[in-house]
């Protein structure tokens, strides 16, 4: 069975790189992105193995700390 998690921003901040694409799958505490704040650099981590199902967020944009940033489907 499924679950689909939304992963949210823990920052304030920038996408300073986005590192997958939708449909890619990963493991437990695989990179997602990285967001920058204050010139520190914060991976978004995967939750648990699972697939991107949609990226909310593009690079270079601003995100607040609780904002949505992926929608993830663990498995």
């Amino acid at each position: 069975m499924t679950k689909q998690t939304m992963i949210r921003s823990d920052i304030t901040g920038t996408v300073w790189k986005i590192l997958v694409q939708p449909g890619d799958i990963l493991q437990a505490d695989d990179t997602l992105m990285v967001l920058e704040s204050m010139k520190m650099e914060i991976p978004v981590i995967a939750p648990e193995a699972g697939r991107v199902i949609e990226l909310l967020i593009a690079e270079g944009a601003p995100v607040r700390e609780g904002q949505d940033i992926a929608l993830f489907e663990e498995e």
